[in-house]
């Protein structure tokens, strides 16, 4: 099998699994189907990873499709989290389903409408068009509008409209970028090479660099509103709190990771075009921003979801931040951040969506006692709250570690602001999570299907891994992506 041929098998298998679950997702093997049709994504993935190791980066069909070390890692990342979430969704929206929460027709749309999720992450993630990328990312949001609106309680769907219209926005400021980055290049380019990337790539020195600088501002706020970079950041806390956990996860795990791809991608063209810095300086001021605001919004959320939203928010600006300094050991850092803060992150919501479920409310002060009444989800809890604060010897902690040491050197003057925010997000979160695990019990609602703890360990072993030893070859891969992005 060709590189092509596991290219296409991998986008092939999350849309035949989606058009599957159209049909059947409403039977009770579903969320197995949706499991098992995840596992073989993540297969292919692999298979796809070890030939682009092999072979080192390669085009297919005609040049639509890209697959570098950048991407290919992320594509990894993205299959595990989604087969993962999958697993976790079985028991959870069984649960929801037995409860009445979920009707039939709901069930269908749901497994559909996450398969199809994958696809478009998939999608926008390997294709070499700025084009493509732009209607797979579009296909994303109308994907998860659907899915954050499945309960169909008046806050969900507001959520969704919410979602919607933050996020159209938003959308069509990156599809003017995308206009302005074709204007640009149609001039040195021929018209069917002025939107691939990688012809992009190579010619960005001549590029002009005023429209250029044009369309990267708008293609940052255009795909920073999806990344929730503040202030474009007021639809992620809601579509968090009120969509379906598995979605939750998902959104901080996946979404928030390839909208920030995207944003990477079209920083490396400016770098090249503009050659003045201002592209980084602004991925710097936009991730302090984010830190800073994230940080104390912590404060005052009531809802254990919308907590959570608010700290995936700031990870994404430390992100955005370590990216925007550029150079060997921030870009390293960063890339092991987006690994991290997808494990860790989406742990935490699995740990989440059991918690509420049991005790039947997403309050905050109405879930207490985990420990006592669900060890395993209360421990998971505290462990996962442990690892996204950067406790030692989490790779939070090391990420977050190189970061701010990067930071001494470039931006002296930010790092007494991100310490401070780091300690009160630590304070804030751990306070909560302290009394949810281990406060005087109020959470004695019985589950109805034995909750799918397995995926949070997982994904927390693994986090913890990464904080204690990097394998040579993880290390290697995070630097040819680095060396990517220095373009």
């Amino acid at each position: 099998m060709n590189d092509a041929c596991v290219l296409a098998v991998v986008l092939a298998l999350p849309l035949v699994a989606s058009a599957t679950l159209a049909l059947t997702g409403a039977h009770r093997a579903a969320p197995g189907v949706n499991a098992g049709f995840s596992l073989l994504t993540f297969a292919a993935t692999l298979l796809l990873a070890q030939r682009t190791v092999a072979h080192g980066a390669v085009s297919a069909f005609g040049q639509l499709f890209f697959v570098d070390p950048l991407n290919v890692f992320l594509v990894v990342l993205t299959a595990f989290v989604g087969w993962t979430t999958a697993l976790f969704s079985k028991p959870y929206m069984r649960t929801e389903r037995d409860r009445g929460r979920m009707s039939a027709s709901r069930m269908r749309l749901f497994h559909a409408m996450y398969q199809l999720f994958v696809f478009a992450m998939l999608l926008a993630l390997l294709t070499n068009n700025m084009g493509v990328l732009w209607v797979s990312m579009e296909a994303a949001t109308l994907a998860t509008v659907l899915l954050v609106s499945v309960y169909r309680t008046a806050a969900s769907i507001e959520a969704a409209w919410k979602y919607f219209i933050l996020c159209g926005v938003g959308i069509a400021q990156a599809l003017f970028g995308t206009i302005l980055l074709y204007l640009a290049a149609s001039r040195e380019l021929g018209g069917g090479d002025a939107l691939l990337w990688t012809s992009l790539n190579a010619a960005k020195a001549s590029l002009d660099p005023v429209i250029v600088s044009l369309a990267f501002v708008f293609l940052l706020i255009g795909y920073g509103t999806k990344v929730g970079l503040v202030p474009m950041h007021n639809w992620l806390p809601d579509a968090h709190a009120e969509g379906p956990t598995p979605i939750s996860a998902v959104l901080s795990g996946l979404l928030l990771n390839v909208a920030l791809y995207a944003v990477l991608r079209c920083k490396v063209l400016a770098d090249g075009a503009l050659q003045n810095g201002l592209p980084g300086r602004l991925l710097v001021g936009f991730g302090i921003v984010t830190v800073l605001v994230a940080t104390f919004s912590l404060v005052k959320q009531k809802d254990v979801k919308r907590l959570f939203s608010f700290s995936s928010i700031e990870h994404m600006g430390m992100m955005s931040l370590a990216f925007g300094m550029g150079g060997p050991v921030a870009t390293f850092a960063g890339l092991l951040h987006m690994t991290v803060h997808a494990l860790v992150k989406s742990a935490i919501f699995f740990t989440v969506g059991h918690a509420a479920q049991k005790a039947g409310t997403q309050a905050i002060e109405g879930i207490r006692g985990l420990v006592h009444v669900s060890p395993v989800v209360g421990w998971g809890m505290v462990l996962g709250a442990l690892a996204i604060l950067g406790m030692p010897p989490f790779g939070v902690f090391a990420s977050e570690f190189l970061i701010l040491t990067t930071a001494i050197h470039a931006l002296p003057w930010a790092v007494p602001l991100l310490v401070l925010a780091l300690a009160v997000a630590f304070a804030v979160i751990f306070r909560h999570v302290q009394g949810m695990a281990f406060g005087d019990s109020t959470t004695a609602h019985r589950l109805e299907h034995r909750p799918a703890l397995l995926p949070v360990f997982i994904h927390l072993a693994i986090g913890l891994a990464l904080g204690l030893y990097i394998p040579p070859w993880l290390a290697a891969w995070y630097r040819a992506a680095g060396a990517v992005l220095a373009g």
